[in-house]
């Protein structure tokens, strides 16, 4: 019997507008509301929509024997409340079923576990209380940035009290070994390890509707063959995929939906195929041996590491000084600030910033506002350049930061109260306001 786990990542993160120079100081809103918007309008009715009525309806139809897992970020259901509520309700319908499990993921889909621990279990732990609030599920499995995994995240993850967790099942991690089993953290054996087999991951996410790839076109039958020719060993088939391959990457008009319908129906008339949540996963199968992952490793391009995030000097400068703030945001307690922060962590700014694959920078990602990545770091600059004056006025660096920010409030207290004699004044002064006594 193979058990094939689903996953998908849900995560929209809040652009920034063109933030000028002389904006530093004087305009504290920082987004595009027009592109956030327009985007997630976009893929709610292209992607999130048609794809949550698709496995509702293959749940229903084969009893809740299709199993699914998501990790939905913070920033992504923040922007579904804002301009696509429904979406919400259609998730909300999934958690009913008990055929749909989620994970834990960091609030704004960020890089903080490479960099500050409090600030990690923060966001975490924001997270998984939103997840709660709407779902009614705490999350148990762990799901990190980009399926950035190492052996000491692992075991950070199980001391958090996370039974498991997912990542990719990179060649240079695994070598001869199959991502076909359950694994254990190299220095937390209690921490189970799911490898995402990224050939078959990949057919469906970006090769499915490529007329130049050999497979094409990708019918049901061929992908549930090429799983039955798989070892006759292997226990553990890990299929984790962003969401908007399904209808945003691969349109609906190229068959990607009736290619999912076909599939789930046919996985579950096979005697020796089985869907699991990542929960239910290791609550059946029993681990093989441990993993080591001594470096970071993700589940992006070739190489499946961190470069496309902290590989030129732009992204480590930006990183770096973001983070340098994060032992006075976890004593802040503004909620302005406290939520540009959360999006300021979003990894999709430092992406944006990547010069990976091109020498002059015109790298194709998807969603990337800015014509080069020299015009995102500066952006992002100004915006955190305008964030660290907002942030001082508040909790100051250091002490002269603290003079300046006293004087700053006396001198609005006092333009306040001249404010106010200035009103006060110019009401008395209306005609009429005052009588002559009549002489007698």
């Amino acid at each position: 019997m193979k058990t094939i786990c689903l996953f998908f990542q849900v995560h929209q993160p809040f652009r920034h507008r063109r933030y000028r120079f002389f904006d530093i100081g004087n305009d504290h809103y920082y987004y595009d509301d027009y592109s956030n918007e327009a985007i997630m309008s976009r893929v709610a009715a292209k992607s999130y929509l048609p794809a949550n009525r698709l496995i509702l309806e293959l749940i229903e139809k084969t009893g809740g024997r299709f199993k699914v897992a998501f990790s939905l970020t913070g920033t992504a259901l923040e922007q579904f409340e804002l301009y696509a509520p429904e979406v919400i309700g259609s998730f909300r319908e999934l958690a009913k079923t008990g055929s749909v499990e989620f994970l834990s993921e960091t609030y704004s889909h960020s890089l903080s576990s490479l960099k500050d621990n409090e600030t990690f279990k923060e966001q975490v732990a924001r997270h998984d209380e939103l997840i709660f609030g709407l779902f009614g599920q705490k999350p148990r499995v762990f799901r990190n940035t980009e399926m950035i995994y190492s052996d000491a995240l692992g075991d950070q993850i199980a001391k958090m009290g996370f039974a498991a967790m997912l990542t990719e099942g990179a060649r240079q991690v695994l070598g001869w070994k199959s991502p076909n089993f359950l694994y254990v953290n190299a220095i937390n054996p209690r921490l189970k390890v799911l490898m995402r087999n990224f050939k078959l991951s990949d057919d469906l996410a970006f090769r499915f509707s490529n007329t130049n790839w050999s497979e094409y076109p990708l019918t049901a039958e061929k992908f549930l063959g090429w799983i039955n020719k798989l070892n006759e060993k292997d226990e553990l088939v890990n299929l984790f995929l962003s969401y908007e391959a399904l209808g945003e990457w691969q349109k609906s008009e190229n068959g990607i939906f009736d290619f999912l319908k076909a599939f789930a129906l046919q996985a579950d008339q096979h005697k020796k195929l089985q869907f699991a949540t990542p929960s239910e996963v290791v609550a059946q199968l029993q681990p093989i041996s441990a993993v080591s992952v001594p470096e970071p490793v993700s589940w992006a391009d070739e190489e499946r590491d961190l470069n496309p995030w902290l590989g030129n000097e732009m992204q480590k400068e930006a990183f770096n000084k973001l983070y340098e703030l994060n032992g006075r945001m976890l004593r802040c307690n503004d909620k302005e600030l406290i939520r540009d922060w959360n999006y300021l962590q979003a990894s999709d700014h430092f992406n944006y910033m990547s010069t990976k694959h091109s020498s002059n920078g015109n790298v194709n990602r998807s969603g990337n506002p800015f014509d080069s990545p020299y015009e995102a770091f500066i952006n992002y600059m100004n915006v955190l350049s305008d964030f660290k004056i907002r942030l001082n006025s508040v909790i100051p660096e250091n002490q002269i930061e603290n003079e300046i920010a006293m004087l700053h409030q006396i001198i609005e207290e006092k333009d306040a109260r001249l404010k106010k004699l200035e009103a006060d004044i110019a009401r008395l002064q209306k005609p009429g306001k005052f009588k002559r006594p009549k002489s007698k």
